[in-house]
């Protein structure tokens, strides 16, 4: 009998572990023969694994007191509703999900004056990569000399990582990510112990005109920001503020004195 063919869709449930079990055999089979797509799928867990890390908090906050207060909707009006077609419905659901949307980031960014989303961005990528083990960056801390040369081509300015062994974290590596308008760089740095400090570059932060150096508590990932130059940082980790804020201050100095 010839095997059935192995398509996407498959591949997405099995990485979200959705995959009935009659094709799990299959599928294995299929990533044991093609490593590459095994990483992809990998990849795609560790990035589940982060954001959930990073927004399970959110998620188990109780509901404000003065939306638990909203007067429930009249009989007729709950009648009506029930008798609505699908679409209105789903009408319904779009504006209450970006109500909570809206809701959520006034909660966690600090300023409309700065690139909002600078903070969330860290924070996501610092939850997404940090937990790695085989590949957390793409280019090693034995590269160093091609890891700044890349990442400053690509970003169109000279960058180089800030040293932080006086702090007691040392260089890991760096990658590129996919900024809102352009490319990101993140630096990773880790200490005796384990612990993982994340520095995200952005180009995206020349029409901010905002160089405040803030603090943002993203689920369980701190994060120091700034924007100067053109360019929004931002040091992420699960230090305690105090910590993070001594480090996030290191990191600055060192640009600055570029």
């Amino acid at each position: 009998m010839t095997p059935q063919p192995i398509h996407e869709d498959e591949l997405q449930a099995w990485a979200d572990r959705r995959l009935p079990a009659e094709r799990q055999a299959q599928v294995e089979s299929y990533l044991e023969q093609h490593p590459d797509t095994h990483d992809r799928l990998q990849a795609y867990q560790a990035q589940n694994r982060g954001l959930q890390s990073l927004f399970q908090p959110v998620l188990e906050e109780d509901i404000p007191e003065h939306l638990q207060e909203l007067p429930r909707p009249a009989p007729l009006l709950r009648q009506r509703f029930l008798t609505w077609p699908w679409q209105s419905a789903a009408a319904v659901l779009l504006v209450l999900s970006g109500a909570l949307a809206g809701w959520q980031a006034h909660t966690y960014l600090p300023s409309p004056s700065l690139a909002a989303d600078l903070p969330r961005q860290a924070a996501i990528a610092h939850a997404v990569y940090t937990p790695e083990v085989r590949h957390p960056v793409e280019v090693g801390a034995d590269q160093e000399t091609h890891l700044a040369a890349w990442l400053s081509k690509r970003l169109g300015a000279p960058l180089r990582p800030p040293r932080l062994g006086a702090q007691g974290f040392e260089l890991v590596g760096g990658r590129l990510l996919p900024g809102g308008q352009g490319p990101v760089a993140l630096f990773m740095y880790q200490d005796g112990g384990g612990q993982r400090l994340t520095l995200y570059v952005s180009g995206e932060g020349s029409g901010s005109g905002d160089t405040s150096f803030r603090f943002s508590r993203e689920g369980d990932v701190s994060v120091f920001y700034w924007v100067d130059g053109g360019f929004g940082y931002a040091l992420s980790g699960t230090l305690d503020k105090a910590s993070l804020g001594t480090i996030a201050t290191q990191v600055y100095q060192q640009l600055e004195a570029r």
